[in-house]
């Protein structure tokens, strides 16, 4: 019988899940919003109820279930806390599912497995998408945030509480702003999508998002062009601060901002030239993201145990 597991992506505005088998063909998906809620019961309860109407009819073995959380996580304790949802301080977000599963089936889940969505996403692409052709490699997203993880020889690396490589909170402005995470001068100051809107705005460009800036961009406005140029600059010195403590030869980034193409990625390959100096980094090569679905998929990844977690 096919192997087939539970996978369950969450992020701030909303929760995928699907049942995937082992060739990462989804054979059953749904999505269920976000809600705004200050009662973390509230939120969680459409979730529960997914996961209950996703295993109400499962047969053999007990299900295995994956987990890719917005962040941060705490891998050992089994909850998360992830910035866009309020509600979730702390929020035994593993137990809750393991639970759900019990209701459903009669019976307590194989495992349940939770990792960040980075780590997630990069396991995706590792499995199944851009990086299917290597060893080791960063994922990155970079959308209203910037996002990552690494698989190294063939392992996930997750670090202690499974935070590991979180390049959107590395430092590369010592004199910058303060983060919302507390640090200053961090990646997502300068490179997610609403920094790269909030910068063009302050410049008199009027623009809605960064979907518009980039657009604007490619029809060679200067400001447009400018802007995406300071912020991919700021990435590049993240990507190459990850590459240069962790040895690898390959970055996949995706994300609604990299979606962009050309605009986004030329600019980034111009400056990791002044940052990946070394020359182990010399060769490092940027790849776009293959997957829409790499977060799901690397949920599934894990409850497959495609990977070990280090």
């Amino acid at each position: 019988m096919t192997q087939r597991v539970l996978a369950i992506d969450i992020g701030g505005t909303k929760v995928a899940l699907a049942i995937v088998d082992e060739t990462g063909a989804l054979l059953t998906e749904t999505i269920v919003p976000t809600p705004r809620s200050a009662d973390p019961d509230a939120v969680y309860a459409p979730v529960g109820a997914a996961v209950g109407a996703m295993l109400a009819d499962w047969d053999g073995e007990p299900p295995r279930i994956g987990i890719g959380s917005a962040g941060p996580i705490d891998g050992p304790a089994g909850s998360i806390s992830p910035v866009n949802i309020g509600a979730w301080r702390d929020f035994g977000i593993v137990e809750r599912v393991r639970a759900s599963a019990r209701e459903a089936t009669g019976s307590p889940p194989g495992s349940v497995t939770l990792i960040g969505d980075g780590h997630a996403i990069a396991l995706g692409e590792y499995w199944l998408g851009a990086g299917r052709d290597v060893d080791s490699m960063i994922g990155m997203t970079v959308s209203t945030g910037v996002g990552g993880g690494a698989v190294i020889n063939d392992e996930l690396f997750t670090g202690t509480t499974g935070n590991a490589v979180h390049v959107g909170h590395i430092t590369v402005d010592l004199a910058g702003e303060r983060c919302v995470c507390g640090g200053h001068g961090c990646v997502e100051l300068y490179a997610r999508g609403p920094a790269l809107t909030a910068a063009a705005r302050a410049r008199g460009l009027a623009v809605a998002d960064a979907r518009e800036l980039t657009s604007r961009a490619r029809d060679g406005d200067p400001v447009a062009l400018e802007v995406i140029d300071e912020g991919m600059r700021a990435l590049a010195a993240g990507i190459a601060t990850a590459a240069t403590m962790l040895d690898v030869s390959v970055v996949v980034l995706g994300g609604g901002v990299a979606k962009a193409g050309q605009v986004i990625f030329d600019p980034i390959r111009r400056h990791l030239g002044a940052y990946a100096a070394l020359p182990y980094l010399r060769g490092l090569e940027l790849r776009a993201a293959e997957l829409d679905n790499a977060g799901l998929l690397g949920a599934a990844a894990v409850a497959l145990g495609r990977v070990e977690l280090r």
